[in-house]
């Protein structure tokens, strides 16, 4: 007892040692160590991990790019940047002889036993990937597809008409939610009546599941940067996680999907070129799954965002009622391609994005071998880099009242004429940037002009401090968000 005892106290000296010889190393050795950055983060990755797991990592962000400046060091290696320029140096397009920054392992690969999808495939295979799923989201399958996402606005108005007949008071959260999951099911997995959230009027069980599943992705990501991600990985292997009953479900969706015939969706360009991308159904699973995450989700948050900077900007909302009511004779004309002429909607959906990012967190890279140029400083190979949305978005450098909501920004008024517009990315940049963009957009334009078309709306007390408070993993941990709909009399 007593040699387990000893051997026990010499093992828990020689790991204070290491601890700290390798703070010591972190703070004046390291080829990070002359970037600012508080102490607490050049020394361990605790403190980050902290913020992550809690939820306050992009606000803590923004703190420490006003006390820091554009370049923070939140990592012994890693680096936080806030400036156009770095998006461009990091995400976008590489010149001949440049080498591409290769996406973050214990981001976007966590579970190593599972296939690659277009988010975190090899270079090689992301472009053969994309030229096929593009195929989805071209502009002959949007208007292909109008007639199926047309059917689902119609049916949520349809639902909200009678719903507000006994409560006006109603959780847009939840209803958008419900739209843009039956959307994404069906141009996805071919399944008609998308998950059936629209005409139930709640969410389907597996709905829930992929809320579960997004939850988890914070915490997996922060025990990763501590190193300790393997039970996490083992909990995988063995179907213990809300991943793995989500995967399982998928599986069955696509091999449904798989033995259908041809349709406008986006796996048809996938299911055509199988063998030819070496696909099988695990590897068409792992897309599928990330169309849903990535088509759903990010949609109705920035629905919810929009919809409460409006309301508690009236000002902002009766210009938009009345571009959107004077435009639209009936409530028939409101199509995906007719939304598009709409230019103060257009403003008011940028100026959420940039108020309110769907992904308000970093998307983080590692420098390439060899070493870049970020901002103007060199960058060490292998150091982990990202732009914090909602950090860069909310930068005095490059917004004027960056905590004002203001369309007129994204409209050429004089007032905002210092703006950089280009600092906002919410899409990304370059070769690895959104596929599903214009999707996104037309789907956002089409659902807010049929809600401002057919209903007044105004906040619920409960709902006046809806963001206060708000935590954000990869996507926002939102609560009910209570709106008065009043139908609109012609």
């Amino acid at each position: 007892m007593n040699i387990v005892v000893d051997f026990a106290q010499k093992g828990l000296v020689l790991w204070l040692v290491y601890a700290i010889g390798r703070m010591v190393y972190n703070v004046f050795f390291h080829p990070l160590r002359k970037f600012p950055g508080p102490l607490s983060h050049r020394l361990s990755v605790i403190p980050r991990t902290i913020y992550m797991v809690n939820g306050r990592l992009p606000f803590h962000m923004d703190k420490l790019h006003k006390k820091y400046g554009p370049i923070v060091r939140i990592g012994p290696n890693e680096l936080a940047f806030s400036s156009p320029q770095a998006w461009r140096d990091i995400y976008g397009h590489k010149k001949a002889g440049e080498t591409e920054f290769p996406k973050f392992e214990g981001t976007y690969h966590l579970f190593p036993h599972l296939p690659r999808s277009l988010i975190n495939a090899t270079r090689g295979e992301h472009g053969a990937l994309r030229r096929q799923l593009s195929h989805g989201f071209s502009d002959r399958s949007m208007r292909e597809q109008e007639p199926i996402i047309g059917s689902y606005v119609d049916l949520l108005m349809q639902r909200l008409k009678e719903v507000t007949k006994e409560n006006k008071v109603q959780n847009l959260r939840e209803w958008y939610n419900y739209a843009t999951f039956d959307i994404i099911g069906d141009l996805s997995l071919g399944s008609e009546g998308g998950f059936g959230c629209l005409q139930q009027s709640e969410y389907h069980p597996w709905v829930s599941l992929i809320t579960q599943v997004v939850r988890q992705g914070g915490i997996i990501q922060g025990l990763y940067h501590l190193g300790v991600a393997w039970p996490i990985v083992w909990a995988s292997k063995l179907g213990l996680l809300a991943d793995s009953k989500h995967r399982s479900i998928v599986w069955e969706k696509v091999g449904q999907r798989m033995k259908g015939g041809e349709r406008p969706d986006f796996l048809e360009g996938l299911i055509r070129k199988k063998d030819e991308l070496k696909l099988d159904q695990a590897g068409m699973s792992m897309n599928a799954s990330l169309l849903i995450l990535a088509g759903s989700e990010t949609t109705a948050t920035l629905l919810s965002g929009a919809t409460y900077l409006l309301t508690t900007n009236p000002n902002v909302l009766k210009k938009l009622e009345q571009e959107v009511r004077s435009t639209f004779k009936s409530d028939d004309e409101i199509t995906l391609l007719s939304v598009s002429n709409l230019p103060y909607m257009l403003a008011c959906l940028n100026e959420s994005l940039r108020r309110y990012p769907p992904v308000a967190g970093g998307l983080p890279r590692r420098a390439p071998k060899g070493g870049a140029v970020i901002g103007g400083k060199f960058i060490p190979q292998d150091t982990i880099v990202s732009i914090f949305q909602w950090a860069v978005n909310h930068d005095e450098h490059y917004w004027t009242a960056p905590q004002e909501f203001s369309p007129e920004r994204w409209m050429e008024d004089p007032k905002f004429k210092d703006d950089q517009l280009d600092a906002m990315q919410s899409f990304s940049v370059g070769p690895r940037n959104c596929i599903g963009r214009n999707l996104a957009y037309a789907e956002m334009r089409l659902i807010l002009a049929k809600i401002i078309y057919n209903f007044d709306m105004s906040l619920a007390d409960d709902s006046r401090h809806w963001l206060r408070g708000q935590r954000a993993y990869t996507i926002w941990d939102k609560p009910p968000l209570n709106v008065v709909l009043t139908p609109v009399v012609r």
